[in-house]
């Protein structure tokens, strides 16, 4: 891997941002991280074990999230890039012959290459992922394995699949967005900010059912377009968006129904995470001003060779690694209890003394996960042109595809592995789904968007 990471560092233009690469790194990096603090594994007087979240167990340390839950750098790099490849993607086109973005054939052929080109990394560790789990929940439940730690594994393992979603649906939406964003730039955030302030407004004043689901699409898209201005050199003032965005999000939680934790914490009866609330995005907004305000000196920290070899390796497996690092923490946890060894209880001293072996160990087995499976993570050549299935029936069959693996996937986040024999279910939205049907789409979905973005190459 060290001499892979050279490499590829050594083959990067001159001209690429790093400093996008070490936000993505560092911001699931730090999702990671706090994943594993936050797991309060203890076990209760009948034996069994439970895990509970230590914001819950400490509520004075849920003032931490507003710099730890940084999912928001996430989707605001990912805005950047996805500017980034569709506008390259379209040039190349243009530059062989085929029909431009507004022609029948050459939009349907350009849409679905930029989807196929953009998910492979994400949807094929993804699969994969879910494969090897949805097998061994199998296993175990014919074995009739079930009970304790193992039970809330295959719950919890399956949680971070909402991020998943919410990153396919960025990318199926990138096209026309960018559209939106070339006509009238800060103007179309400005209308997905707005859009999210209203949904809160008849949410929480007027009562109207289920309109707070709307803000899955309004708060994570807006910080996304944040990303398209980036592109664009149109960030000039981070600071001043730091501030309005730190100002607002104090301001709401202090006068307004919002909690302190911009993470969901069990039991509360409003969440600024699930559904997303307009303070969650004051909070994105403040986030992406304050990185963005640091990236001077964080370029001149990137010009040393190590330091961004690392950046350019970490980048390579960081899918992988965010999808099975509560495999990893979990399994350590579950290797603790099979030894015997006694937890103590959760936010005591003891367990404080704790936490850097356990980080250190369940770093190491993430490792070893990324070892074993980061091979699926490595993207192939971009293409363009004929596709595996008709020019016409390209773009319907990629946005039919992504749309059943957003939902595939977001459903498999809420009801997990357990119970794939039982039918167990949960609710997504308004509808029910099941583990079985929710396997199913993200496979479906995969699969057309494979086959609707596979043709010849853009050189050809």
């Amino acid at each position: 891997m060290a001499s892979s990471a050279h490499a590829l560092a050594e083959a990067k233009p001159a001209s690429r941002d790093k400093y996008v690469d070490l936000l993505r790194v560092a911001s699931l990096g730090t999702v990671v991280l706090g994943h594993w603090l936050m797991a309060a594994v203890s076990v209760r007087g009948d034996g069994r074990a439970e895990v509970g979240n230590l914001l819950a167990v400490e509520p004075r340390l849920q003032l931490l999230t507003w710099a730890l839950q940084v999912m928001p750098v996430f989707f605001f790099v990912g805005g950047f890039s996805h500017a980034l490849s569709y506008r390259s993607l379209r040039r190349k086109a243009g530059e062989n012959g085929e029909n431009g973005e507004d022609g029948k054939n050459g939009g349907a052929a350009l849409y679905s290459v930029f989807l196929r080109a953009r998910l492979q990394r994400l949807l094929r560790p993804t699969v994969v992922f879910i494969g090897v789990w949805g097998a061994l929940a199998l296993a175990l439940q014919l074995a009739g394995k079930e009970g304790g730690l193992l039970d809330v594994s295959l719950r919890l393992v399956a949680q971070p699949l909402w991020f998943i979603g919410i990153y396919l649906a960025m990318v199926a939406f990138t096209p026309p967005l960018l559209r939106l964003h070339d006509r009238y730039g800060w103007g179309a955030f400005g209308g997905l900010a707005a859009a999210a302030g209203l949904v809160d407004v008849l949410r929480f004043g007027f009562g109207v059912p289920y309109v707070e689901f709307l803000n899955f699409a309004f708060v994570w898209l807006a910080v996304h377009q944040l990303g398209f201005l980036r592109a664009d050199g149109k960030l000039r003032r981070p600071y001043l968006l730091a501030g309005a965005g730190l100002a607002g999000a104090v301001l709401l939680v202090a006068y307004g129904p919002y909690p302190l934790s911009m993470v969901g914490m069990p039991g509360e009866k409003i969440s600024n995470m699930a559904p997303p609330t307009f303070a969650l995005l004051c909070h994105g907004l403040w986030l992406v001003g304050g990185v963005e305000s640091l990236r001077g000196p964080a370029r001149r920290w990137l010009r040393r060779p190590r330091v961004w070899r690392a950046v350019v390796a970490a980048n390579g497996v960081s899918m992988t690694a965010f999808l099975w690092h509560l495999t990893a923490m979990l399994g350590v946890y579950g290797a603790l209890l099979a030894l015997g060894v006694r937890l103590p209880e959760p936010a005591t001293g003891v367990w404080w003394a704790q936490v850097p072996v356990r980080v250190v160990v369940a770093g190491a087995v993430t490792a070893l996960l990324v070892t074993v499976f980061r091979r699926f993570e490595q993207p192939s050549a971009v293409v363009l042109g004929e596709s595996g299935v008709s020019p016409a029936g390209a773009r319907p069959a990629a946005a039919l595809g992504v749309t059943l693996c957003l939902f595939g996937v977001l459903g498999l986040s809420m009801v997990g592995f357990g119970g794939l024999l039982e039918g167990r279910t949960a609710v997504l939205v308004a509808v029910r789904v099941t583990a079985p049907v929710a396997v199913a789409m993200t496979l479906a979905g995969w699969l057309l968007v494979e086959r609707a973005g596979r043709g010849r190459s853009l050189a050809a």
